[in-house]
């Protein structure tokens, strides 16, 4: 079936949804937050804020649902559900008397139309960076799909120092809709306009920072509890998150999976490493192809040593996703960098016990692609995985 034939089916199937919940989100403040990279972590901050006004919230991101003071786990892989399963919990959020949703949104839940009926009010772009592009063929659909989300919206939440910012600026036509922008050195809201601390690494965490900010502010939370939060947000599981080993080196998980991903968070995490830096990661089967040379050009430059392994290769040959990881890492080995090794480990238990074996001390072993994901694709099945458990059980063998 065509992808445009396909579209129609999922707006009808919505629509059903939603009037089959009795359109749940007429009864929510719904806030939608969109982008390749950062969603996950702007949706909890923001969700986190609410909290501590004392806000009934609730919010759904690619780690879970959270309703009414219960979790609730999405089908493997899924970001944003199927539009049945998004109505019937914006159904349980308002029949627990909640009053704000936080929903991670992604290109694909748009462009399928599967959160019609969300009613969306604040719309948030965290940033538009190369990804899906066997999905949306071009990064110009790509970045329509994700315009999508700021039809009608009452207010649009937009990163200023995005490559995205101008065209979304320029189609955003309606009226009502009111522009607030952020950024490190450019926009309505950054650092030094707004000063807050927070534990979280990196830059591009301080982005992600600023995104929900502004969102909290447009919904009227004081900036004391907007800084007391930033202060004590810890962080996402799965996202930059040691894991204890007791031993004289540290190991970090984190679901960084596009290129502009790893570039960020490597750049982020290699001036804190004393030692080497030792990275596992992979890149998924029947995907965007296109990234992985630039996922390995992005890594060469930080890495010291580079471990390729299977992250849910699903009926493509694993090895093959090696070998085009490796084809871009070879590009800065040849111009930039004499000293990277490189192994390619199929089996990823084996891979990060590899890495675990060759950790000396103040090296720094990160995993990167799973995160928080329970499950690895391997042919046609979903075998159970945890990155935790897999540092756990290579931890055992030294």
């Amino acid at each position: 079936m065509p992808q445009g034939l396909k579209n129609i089916y999922h707006l009808f199937v919505a629509l059903l949804a939603t009037i089959f919940f009795r359109y749940p989100a007429k009864n929510l403040i719904v806030i939608g937050v969109t982008g390749t990279d950062g969603k996950t972590t702007t949706v909890n901050l923001i969700y986190e804020i609410l909290k501590k006004a004392g806000k009934q919230v609730t919010m759904i991101s690619s780690v879970g649902a959270k309703i009414g003071g219960h979790d609730y786990d999405l089908p493997f892989h899924v970001t944003t559900p199927s539009s049945f399963k998004l109505q019937r919990f914006l159904r349980l959020a308002v029949d627990r008397g909640e009053k704000y949703m936080v929903l991670e949104v992604t290109s694909h839940g748009l462009n399928q139309n599967r959160v019609f009926g969300c009613n969306f009010q604040i719309g948030v772009l965290t940033n538009v960076t190369h990804e899906h592009l066997d999905y949306h063929k071009t990064h110009e659909n790509y970045l329509k799909a994700k315009a999508r989300l700021f039809r009608g919206v009452k207010w649009a939440i937009l990163n200023r120092e995005d490559g995205s910012y101008e065209y979304l600026v320029s189609g955003i036509k309606y009226q009502a809709t009111k522009i607030v922008s952020y950024g490190i050195n450019n926009g309505d809201i950054t650092p030094a306009k707004f000063l807050f601390t927070t534990p979280l690494p990196g830059e591009y965490n301080q982005k992600n920072c600023l995104a929900a900010m502004a969102a909290a502010q447009v919904l009227g939370i004081s900036d004391e509890k907007i800084r007391q939060t930033l202060a004590d947000f810890k962080g996402v599981f799965g996202r930059f998150e040691f894991i204890e080993t007791n031993r004289d080196f540290r190991v970090v998980v984190d679901f960084a999976h596009t290129p502009n991903a790893l570039e960020n968070l490597l750049a982020t995490t290699k001036p804190l490493v004393k030692g080497r830096l030792i990275h596992v990661f992979g890149s998924a089967g029947l995907r965007d192809a296109s990234k992985r040379p630039m996922m390995g050009e992005a890594a060469a430059r930080y890495d010291d040593v580079m471990i390729l392994t299977e992250e849910d290769y699903r009926t493509e040959d694993p090895k093959k996703i090696m070998t085009d990881i490796e084809f871009g890492a070879k590009k800065v080995l040849g111009s930039e960098k004499q000293a990277l090794v490189i192994r390619k480990i199929v089996n990823r238990q084996e891979a990060i016990r590899e890495a675990i074996k060759m950790a000396k001390p103040e090296d720094l072993v990160i995993l990167t692609g799973k995160g928080h994901e329970k499950s690895l694709c391997r042919g046609q099945t979903e075998d159970p995985w945890s990155e935790h458990e897999a540092v756990a059980k290579a931890l055992l063998t030294l």
